[in-house]
């Protein structure tokens, strides 16, 4: 009975060392005799007991790595508080495990010093202005390296950029000014606006008013032409119309009649006049002699 036991421990044992199950994005590392023997893909494996050993255990999953913060000089040697974030994935499990003692911290010392690096590069106002480069670069230097460990950096994020208080004091009164700096020029630049806007309006309605005016004089004196021309052509339709009289039986006594109703006329609105001295010709026959002459006008006129 007792050896039946022992017999069941020792297949339970050599079960145990010999069935691995490797869980999915997991690799583990064989050692045979002390040896780099294999890699374990995720599925059931098998080992031979006793000899072969997991030596390593590597999840493939990306892995987000924090890196402390530290403290950065610029090329205008201003210091600056740093931290950042690295995501990395192991891709060769082998160099993972005999590349490098500890390769999480050795990707942490080389993130820290090659963002010192990079930073060391560069002015203060470009540090704010080029994080993406930031990244960018140090990914490529870590990448470099991370290579020999079976490593692979996907990224790198600056989290902070924390100037000393006295910069940032110094910057917070700089974009105070400049501001107020644009605020006046924004001002200036209403102004300006508006004063062309009011020169440009006043000398459209001059142009305006001076268009009126113009049209005002032209229709005017078309008016006044259209009057002149129609009194004329009233008065050559009267002169033409007597004409046409004169010319008929009778036309010539009529007018002999009517120029002597005008000359009686004007002899009587000048007696009713009484700031006006009549003198009244001591022969009326001349007045017959006047109207004879006028007569005698118009039959010349008319032949």
């Amino acid at each position: 009975m007792e050896i039946a036991i022992v017999l069941l421990v020792i297949a339970a044992i050599f079960i145990i060392r010999t069935i691995k199950v490797v869980p999915q994005q997991h690799a583990w590392v064989v050692e045979r005799l002390g040896k780099y023997h294999a890699t374990l893909t995720p599925g059931l494996n098998f080992l031979v007991p006793f000899i072969d050993k997991v030596a390593y255990k590597h999840v493939l999953k990306e892995i987000t790595l924090d890196i402390p913060s530290q403290v950065c000089i610029t090329k205008d040697n201003t210091q600056l508080q740093v931290d950042g974030v690295l995501y990395f994935q192991v891709t060769d499990a082998m160099r993972a495990s005999y590349g490098s003692n500890n390769y999480v911290m050795a990707i942490t010392q080389l993130a820290q010093t090659s963002l010192r690096s990079v930073i060391g590069k560069l002015e203060l106002d470009k540090t704010f202005e080029e994080r993406d480069i930031i990244n960018a670069q140090v990914v490529a230097a870590i990448d470099e390296a991370a290579l020999n460990w079976g490593v692979k950096v996907l990224r790198y994020e600056i989290k902070d950029l924390t100037p000393p208080k006295e910069i940032l004091h110094a910057m917070q009164a700089q974009i105070t000014a400049e501001r107020g700096k644009r605020a006046l020029i924004a001002a200036s630049e209403g102004r300006r606006q508006e004063q062309i806007n009011i020169a440009t309006g006043e000398r459209e309605a001059f142009i305006a008013r001076s268009e009126g005016e113009k049209t005002a004089v032209i229709n005017k004196a078309q008016g006044e032409a259209a009057a002149i021309s129609a009194v004329a052509d009233a008065n050559a339709h009267a002169i033409q119309v007597v004409a046409n009289a004169i010319r008929l039986p009778g036309g010539a006594e009529a007018v002999q009649l009517k120029v002597a109703e005008r000359a009686l006329d004007a002899y009587g609105n000048v007696a009713n006049d009484a700031a006006t001295t009549l003198i009244v010709p001591s022969d009326m026959s001349q007045v017959a002699v006047l109207i004879a002459s006028a007569m005698k006008m118009v039959q010349t006129t008319k032949v």
